[in-house]
């Protein structure tokens, strides 16, 4: 794999963001229980260490996991972050891939847990967990 190779099953992001415009092309692969986030590292990634950001791997580990909890309760909700963890437990640079893979925890009427972790070229660099407060969906 090159550094611009993208793995098999990821597509561009179905959805866009104002925060994350900066960070494109970002990547996603949907399964039945997560949508798993990708991207290749880039200088935009990166804090002035040339490695990547710890803020830019808790906001895509938020999106992945508010995601993954629309993926598992079939998108007929939406969900707000009520809290987020994350603990970084290693680094990545300019190259590399990132992937973000959930687990649902457990899924209510309220309230979705979910954790997830956070991998450089398949090593785990952070893991995170999340609580989201289920709400009605507008319009």
């Amino acid at each position: 794999m090159t550094s611009t190779d993208i793995p098999e099953g990821f597509e561009p992001h179905f959805r866009k963001s104002p925060l994350t415009d900066p960070w494109e092309p970002l990547y996603s692969k949907k399964t039945d229980k997560a949508v798993i986030f990708g991207l290749r590292l880039a200088k935009p990634h990166t804090n002035g260490r040339g490695l990547i950001h710890g803020g830019l791997i808790a906001s895509l580990s938020d999106n992945a996991m508010g995601y993954s909890c629309a993926q598992v309760t079939g998108w007929t909700t939406s969900f707000v972050t009520v809290s987020l963890t994350v603990d970084f437990v290693g680094s990545a640079e300019i190259g590399q891939w990132l992937a973000i893979e959930s687990d649902v925890i457990k899924t209510g009427k309220t309230i979705c847990f979910v954790q997830s972790l956070v991998k450089a070229d398949n090593a785990v660099i952070a893991r995170a967990s999340a609580t989201f407060r289920v709400v009605p969906k507008k319009g």
